[in-house]
């Protein structure tokens, strides 16, 4: 989890972002995932998921004019060599590994914990065909 500076809002969050200069959806979730933590021994996976999230005034400057709604995508990344991530301090200012209980805590919006309950499912399910 990542908390975000007070002047962006000071909330706990995951790695967030958007396409940059022509990348494709899962090219700028891996160089978000790397500018926002360090990581790059990852596995990173796209899951069917996708919200649309109303624009917001304070967001116009990011996104090109005329945008009333910004899609949002699911992703989740196996870390395979967990570190102390080296984190942006331009956009946060904490992290933590933690549980799902507290994670689930931490989150403020709705959109957020649903996507932390849906790749949850998706992990125990692979844990399962495991066994």
């Amino acid at each position: 989890m990542l908390k975000r500076i007070k002047s962006r809002g000071g909330f706990w969050q995951g790695v967030t972002g958007a396409p940059e200069n022509g990348e494709t959806i899962i090219e700028g979730a891996r160089r978000e995932l790397f500018e926002e933590t360090s990581f790059l021994s990852i596995t990173l996976i796209q899951t069917d998921i996708k919200y649309i999230i109303p624009m917001e005034d304070r967001w116009i400057d990011i996104y090109p004019k005329g945008t009333t709604e910004i899609p949002e995508y699911l992703f989740f990344a196996k870390i395979h060599q967990p570190d102390i991530p080296k984190i942006d301090p331009i956009e946060q200012d904490d992290w933590k590994w933690c549980s799902f209980e507290e994670a689930m805590n931490l989150l403020s919006w709705d959109d957020n914990k649903k996507a932390l309950e849906y790749v949850q499912e998706l992990l125990r399910e692979e844990l399962d065909k495991d066994k």
